[in-house]
């Protein structure tokens, strides 16, 4: 991925999920970079939990 395209993705996330969504983000990217599936799992999972929550849409 383009660091352009990281920059990007990661202002969009902590915009609207704010600085949990980007710490969500970090784990689930840096968890993939690793090859670490609990890491990236975690970050998933935090991820989907905010983007559920009522009044988000």
């Amino acid at each position: 991925m383009s660091p352009l395209i990281g920059f990007v993705l990661e202002q969009f996330v902590q915009w609207k999920f704010g600085t949990a969504g980007g710490l969500a983000l970090l784990l689930l990217l840096v968890g993939f970079k690793i090859k670490n599936s609990t890491c990236a799992g975690i970050g998933a999972i935090v991820l989907a939990l905010l983007a559920m929550q009522p009044g988000m849409g």
